[in-house]
């Protein structure tokens, strides 16, 4: 055995081992120490973002608006699913080329998406933000398929209102959109915030907190790359409430498609049409046109479709039905007839000359016929329309009685329908003039005033109104746009009933003396109403025309010559079947130039579909649908007996 070398004993060897190991210990701690000093001193920020990024994320989840449904069920607005774009400005890579590729997926300018996230500070720059509402399915399946490559860049799916029937019943139904800032300091729209979307017009306002349902939402866990990867809780959303409203959606239909069919060279139709149930008030038909396509809201609308609604002379956005008021024209003459007869000035019998002119004091008023209509009496007077006849009448019942009259049939007021905008027409007297202008009432006024012309403004809604309580026997019922609502599962939580504004003071003998007069206007020969005939049951109705500008503005001019605005209004009011009325109609035809050839036809489009329902359901039936429109009036009639 070799000798051991001096100096190496076994405190020199341990004592070299212990070294090593000490270095290799240092220099393991040293490295710990440099890592995590670039851990969290270096790239504190970095990983600091990362952590953020792999952890729990909380997404709303929007509740779908309540549906609305037409008298038979029939879904008039609903909501449907679209599918949207978002991305987290933060987990964004490479925003430019994010950008790029974005740009050819969905084909929207890259330089759209970067001034969009550009404006995303703060904590924002940390939450979802929404850039496209509605993708279409094409663009939704090359995101989806290339979302992998794409860190922060989602999709998602939002419900969206969404109206079956685009443009019909625009006005009634009425759109939604963004809560403005001045709406959020009112106590209406406490627990709303900034981006929630509220029913802004028509019906979407007036049942705000019936359709709005009640937000839900759920927290995920994503990954660095923004991906869920686990749900940790979710709270569903709860939808709105659903919606039953007296319309007809047959009845809707027949009114648009009718004031759509323009002869060829003319322009399109302007104005408006109602429909009631004469004895509950239901309404079955409500339109206004021109129109506007309320799903062009459901998304935020446009600034070009926006400005073109806005813009439009005609004023699309209007509800001609109840927020524009016009002279009724002869229309009117049904509620003059019922007065004078009420009032002892004429009988049904009471004869007069007329010659086709009547002298009042040192002014001649022209009827309407130049050649005059001779002899005629009461019902003959509302069968052709002469304009003497009530001219007479008129100027001895004077304007304060008639105007008692005008008023008890619901003109000069609203009708308190639950829609926002009515308004309340004019019903003229000596007491409003002097009030109103200062000035007192002439005698030869009230001569224009009897025929419908002068101060009279009435809205279509009013006219219908005023020939439902004719139809039913004197009862001024309030429209009612809403049968009922009901919660989730069908259980109903409210059922809307009818009432009653007021009785007519007129005795149901003349009532019965001018709805024959009425009749006659449209079954008799010579009658101005003859386009509004139904076969097989009979209607009752008036004609009216109502002059725009003075006669020597379009004296000389072929009526197609005639500048639209200067063209005169046509209007016809209609109840059937005139022996047991149920529906009353109202048409009115923005510069229309004639009732009988523009307003009645359209009149007679709804009547004919309504007659043609009750055909289809035979009274004896026991299984017949409780909302059929004859089944709704008899119910009607009971409740308010």
């Amino acid at each position: 055995m070799a000798p051991r070398s001096l100096g190496q004993g076994p405190e020199t060897i341990l004592e070299g081992r212990v070294r090593i190991v000490a270095a290799v210990v240092i220099l393991v701690f040293g490295l710990f120490g440099m890592r995590l000093f670039q851990l969290q001193v270096v790239e504190h920020e970095i990983l600091g973002e990362r952590a953020q990024r792999n952890s729990i994320r909380t997404a709303r989840l929007v509740a779908p608006r309540g549906e609305v449904l037409d008298r038979e069920g029939r879904v008039l607005a609903t909501t449907r699913p679209a599918f949207g774009l978002q991305v987290v400005p933060s987990e964004l890579r490479d925003r430019n080329l994010t950008y790029a590729a974005l740009e050819q997926l969905v084909d929207r300018e890259g330089a759209w998406f970067s001034e969009r996230v550009r404006k995303a500070r703060g904590s924002r720059r940390h939450q979802a933000l929404r850039l496209l509402d509605d993708l279409s399915f094409d663009q939704l399946a090359r995101l989806e398929a290339h979302r992998y490559a794409l860190p922060g860049v989602l999709t998602d799916v939002q419900p969206r209102r969404h109206y079956l029937e685009g443009e019909f019943a625009a006005h009634l139904l009425g759109s939604i959109g963004e809560v403005r800032a001045d709406q959020l300091e009112r106590d209406r729209f406490r627990g709303y915030g900034p981006g929630d979307v509220v029913g802004q017009t028509g019906l979407e306002a007036r049942l705000e907190r019936h359709l709005r349902g009640r937000d839900g939402g759920r927290n995920v866990v994503v990954d660095v790359a923004g991906r869920e990867v686990e749900v940790v809780d979710e709270v569903a959303p709860v939808p709105g409430r659903t919606v039953t409203l007296a319309l007809d959606l047959d009845l809707q239909r027949a009114a648009e498609e009718a004031f759509l069919e323009v002869p060829e060279g003319e322009p399109p139709r302007m104005g408006a049409v109602v429909a009631l149930d004469v004895h509950g008030g239901d309404v079955l038909a409500m339109l206004s046109r021109p129109a506007y396509d309320p799903n062009d809201f459901a998304g935020g609308i446009d600034s070009d479709t926006w400005k073109s609604l806005t813009g439009d002379p005609w004023k699309p956005l209007r509800n001609r039905a109840i927020q524009n008021h016009y002279p009724p024209g002869s229309t009117y003459k049904a509620v003059v007839a019922a007065a004078l007869l009420q009032e002892g000035v004429v009988t049904p019998s009471t004869r007069v000359f007329c010659p086709g002119h009547f002298r009042f004091g040192r002014r001649t008023y022209r009827c309407w016929k130049r050649t005059g209509h001779g002899w005629v009496d009461l019902k003959i007077a509302l069968k052709r329309s002469c304009d003497v006849y009530f001219y007479q009448h008129g100027v001895k019942l004077g304007i304060d009685r008639l105007a008692g009259y005008a008023k008890a049939f619901g003109l000069g007021a609203v009708t308190r329908l639950d829609l926002p905008g009515e308004i309340a027409g004019l019903v003229p007297s000596s007491e409003w003039k002097q009030r109103r202008l200062g000035e007192p009432w002439y005698p030869g006024e009230t001569v224009s005033a009897s025929i419908g012309q002068g101060y009279n403004l009435v809205t279509p809604l009013q006219l219908a109104v005023a020939f439902a309580a004719i139809a039913n026997g004197g009862k001024v019922v309030k429209p009612r746009l809403l049968l009922g609502v009901s919660g989730h599962g069908g259980r109903e939580l409210e059922a809307m009933g009818s009432e009653v504004l007021g009785t007519l003071p007129v005795a149901p003998e003349w009532l019965a003396a001018v709805s024959d007069g009425l009749t006659a206007v449209v079954e008799e020969s010579g009658g101005t109403g003859g386009r509004a005939r139904v076969k097989g049951m009979r209607v009752a109705g008036k004609t009216g025309t109502v002059q725009v500008v003075g006669l020597g503005i379009t004296e000389g001019l072929e009526e197609d010559e005639v500048p639209i605005k200067h063209r005169d209004h046509a209007w016809f009011a209609a109840f059937a079947p005139a022996d047991d009325p149920q529906i009353a109609v109202s048409v009115f035809v923005e510069h229309g130039l004639h009732g009988s050839s523009a307003a009645a036809p359209i009149a007679q489009r709804v009547l004919e579909r309504w007659w043609e329902k009750q055909q289809q359901v035979p009274e004896d039936d026991p299984d017949a649908p409780a909302a059929t429109l004859a089944g709704v009036a008899r119910e009607g009639d009971r409740a308010l007996d």
